[in-house]
């Protein structure tokens, strides 16, 4: 693509636009600054509303995938790269996944999440590469880009599409189509506070949109009970307390008893739970759950 074409095209993106709203931006009391930038902010649920129906179609392809014992893989660039990572991070002591089930790559490698590379998001073979060597059939590949059209995500797409993954777009951009991806969960937040500073409202809408995706497949996973995180991994003296409490209140049972189970089990919240409210031991307890494939609801009610 020429020079001049790129240009046009960028120029036309929703990200880049400018808002009238905030025209005066530089030139208002700090306090008005704030005000406004709030005001924006407030706009980003709404977007988040109108996106539901096809953020359901991704969380229940990432909920397919890892009860099928496939993968899920982010991919970005940039703000949205990072937004990936921590995606990737804080899935696994959340809801007990392993560490390679949710796996986040980078544009510019892991190094460019502290320091920036910007022209790393421009090379489509980088992440055509990276998810051609990762991806497999059934995994599910969701690329980030608030442009829609970053060429590492859209490279990664491509592969993950060719691999037979289910593939995802989330990004700020209703108007790009996206053709490597399945499911385009495209967030309409109009132009940013600051034009083209996409870590302002794109980046919260998208953090919201990862945040709901995730958070609902893990659901409909098995892995809460009521709200309660069930398969929380004790890697922290504060997970270890939280373990404790859930044990204790959904199994019926004082906080030292609770303790004495999870020791037992292992710091298995679960088994814990069903051997406080059956009255049963730990090999009973750990069949019942295999048999519900994990959901506590089927055994409990």
């Amino acid at each position: 693509m020429k020079k001049t074409d790129t240009f046009a095209r960028y120029s036309k993106l929703p990200t880049e636009q400018l808002n009238p709203r905030t025209r005066d931006l530089d030139r208002v009391p700090l306090r008005r600054v704030l005000e406004l930038l709030n005001h924006e902010d407030m706009l980003i649920p709404l977007a988040l509303a109108k996106a539901i129906p096809q953020i359901e179609k991704a969380a229940r392809a990432v909920s397919r995938t890892y009860l099928a014992g496939g993968r899920i893989f982010f991919i970005g660039a940039g703000t949205s790269g990072r937004l990936g990572v921590l995606e990737a991070a804080e899935i696994p002591p959340t809801y007990g996944v392993g560490p390679e089930v949710f796996t986040a790559l980078m544009a510019g490698g892991p190094g460019a999440v502290f320091h920036s590379k910007e022209g790393a998001e421009d090379v489509f073979g980088d992440g055509k590469k990276e998810i051609a060597s990762l991806a497999r059939r059934g995994d599910t590949v969701i690329g980030i880009a608030a442009s829609g059209i970053t060429p590492y995500v859209g490279g990664g797409l491509a592969a993950g599409r060719a691999k037979g993954a289910v593939t995802v777009l989330v990004t700020c951009n209703p108007r790009e189509r996206a053709k490597g991806a399945s499911i385009r969960v495209a967030l309409d937040v109009g132009p940013e506070p600051v034009s083209g500073s996409t870590r302002m409202k794109s980046g919260t809408a998208t953090k919201l949109a990862l945040n709901m995706i995730s958070t609902a497949s893990m659901i409909i996973s098995g892995k809460v009970y009521h709200n309660w995180m069930v398969d929380v991994k004790t890697t922290s003296r504060k997970l270890e307390l939280r373990a404790e409490r859930i044990a204790a209140t959904v199994g019926g049972v004082p906080r030292e008893e609770a303790r004495r189970l999870l020791d037992v089990t292992g710091n298995d919240v679960k088994t814990a739970i069903v051997m406080a409210r059956l009255k049963i031991d730990k090999d009973q307890a750990a069949a019942r759950i295999k048999k519900a494939r994990g959901f506590l609801k089927n055994i409990l009610g």
